[in-house]
């Protein structure tokens, strides 16, 4: 494995690391970040508009920075962001 490659692990796992954190500190973050994904989510669950008013409302009611522009997300943004959406999914195919 290249020293690249295992610092951009090392670059991941911190940034995951102070995520969870911020969420074991606040745990309203979660509850209040699903009701902003279920707000806004659609059947058309890639839309890139959708996703950045989720991160920037998101961002705009929590301790939670997720930039609005996909481009700038980090690699803990991306997974927050995927993970909100597999759990916005699993409830409605519940109903």
């Amino acid at each position: 494995m290249s020293s690249a490659s295992e610092m951009q692990k090392v670059r991941i796992i911190n940034e995951l690391r102070e995520f969870i954190k911020k969420l074991l500190q606040d745990p309203a973050i979660l509850e209040q970040s699903l009701t902003i994904a279920r707000a806004h989510y659609t059947d058309d669950g890639d839309s890139r508009q959708m996703w950045a008013t989720i991160a920037n409302e998101i961002s705009d009611n929590t301790s939670v920075h997720i930039p609005e522009d996909p481009s700038e997300h980090s690699e803990a943004d991306r997974l927050f962001l995927e993970v909100l959406k597999e759990v916005v999914d699993e409830g409605k195919a519940l109903y």
